[in-house]
């Protein structure tokens, strides 16, 4: 099972930008679907983006035209490009990684976005 980390989240004021990456073990990132979801408290977790192992994407509705998802297989890397921000987008931000049936999650990082 792939190990992710999560990184680069923080206290953002509304409309500025944060770039969050996850890190993955292995030789096998290059094969995976990856993905960002997010949990708001008192919420449940929800999509944000995934990235297939050919590149390609999707986003959540909420933040479409606002957040980027991309991937370094090179580096076993994933990030979310995340500009203007909104209130509404605190949340524990969670990495995702499925290799058919078998998904990993990473441990979160927190995002706040002050108005």
């Amino acid at each position: 099972q792939v190990q992710l980390v999560e990184s680069g989240g923080g206290l953002v004021q509304a409309g500025g930008s944060l770039r969050l990456s996850c890190a993955a073990s292995g030789s096998m990132f290059r094969f995976a679907d990856m993905g960002w979801y997010r949990q708001a408290p008192g919420k449940q977790r929800e999509l944000v983006s995934t990235i297939t192992n050919g590149d390609s994407t999707n986003y959540a509705d909420s933040v479409k035209g606002r957040f980027t998802i991309s991937r370094d297989n090179a580096k076993n890397t994933v990030y979310l490009q995340m500009n203007s921000l909104k209130s509404e987008d605190t949340a524990v931000y969670y990495c995702n990684a499925k290799f058919g049936v078998i998904a990993s999650w990473g441990q979160g990082t927190q995002v706040t976005v002050s108005s």
